[in-house]
């Protein structure tokens, strides 16, 4: 065999692998420029920069002030001294035929009976009209009124000048924590800011409780609940009135000029 047929048989398979190297690298070429003009779509992990570190967190948004209409908060109601024991509130025996929730007021003893049932009441112990401004009869719970404002009545202020003439719902105030107006009249059961009077006979006509205790019956007593006032036998029988059902303004006057009025004020 001649060297030119050796040479070829020797050259003839290394075509093949050097056009195999060819395509390789041009393959290897083509997937690495997809991979640079294409990258993956998972994004780098920014790092923060040391502003970002020391910036705290946006605050969380500011809500809305409450409107300046919103209702006060309530007063609290105090605590009082304790009553002598008669005179706290407690739930006793009372034979009755008045319907439950009846208001039945015993001046002579100072007491006042929500009636619950047939045979028992919740007594309460009461302050009550001094002598000349006592009075009885049937009248009905036409409103009620937390921390009610006080306005002394024109005779109260004629006889007591100093008086303020108009007085806010307080603790101070003379009203004290509630109260509960009677029909037409201007007398009301009602708190009292002076404790020591419950069971003493020092009032205008109207009914006081200590705070505590009106709160209690506030809260049983309903808007047109019957109240039933007593009569209290006095040493002198012409210094107590008897009104019977609403009563106009002449059942609040004596006739004598010099009697005192049994217009209510406290």
């Amino acid at each position: 065999m001649s060297k030119r047929a050796k040479r070829g048989k020797t050259e003839t398979p290394v075509l093949p692998v050097a056009g195999k190297v060819v395509v390789v690298a041009i393959a290897v070429a083509a997937l690495g420029y997809g991979l640079l003009s294409h990258p993956a779509s998972v994004q780098p992990v920014r790092k923060p920069s040391p502003r970002q570190v020391l910036l705290p967190p946006p605050p969380p948004p500011a809500r809305a002030s409450a409107p300046a209409s919103a209702a006060a908060p309530q007063v609290e109601i105090q605590k009082t001294a304790d009553v002598p024991g008669r005179l706290v509130r407690q739930v006793v025996d009372y034979v009755s035929h008045e319907a439950p929730g009846t208001v039945v007021i015993d001046s002579g003893n100072t007491f006042l009976y929500l009636v619950l049932n047939p045979r028992q009441a919740m007594r309460y112990g009461i302050g009550v009209g001094r002598e000349g401004f006592t009075w009885s009869g049937e009248q009905a719970v036409a409103r009620k009124t937390e921390w009610p404002d006080w306005r002394p009545p024109t005779d109260m202020l004629s006889r007591q000048p100093y008086l303020p003439r108009f007085m806010a719902g307080g603790p101070g105030n003379p009203l004290g924590a509630r109260a509960m107006y009677l029909g037409e009249t201007e007398y009301r059961i009602h708190g009292t800011n002076k404790p020591d009077t419950i069971g003493k006979r020092v009032s205008s006509g109207c009914i006081r409780l200590t705070n505590e205790d009106v709160a209690d019956l506030y809260e049983r007593v309903k808007i047109g609940a019957k109240v039933i006032v007593l009569p209290v036998t006095l040493p002198n029988p012409a210094t107590h009135r008897s009104l019977q059902g609403a009563p106009t303004d002449a059942a609040f006057r004596l006739p004598e000029p010099a009697s005192p009025s049994n217009r209510p004020s406290t």
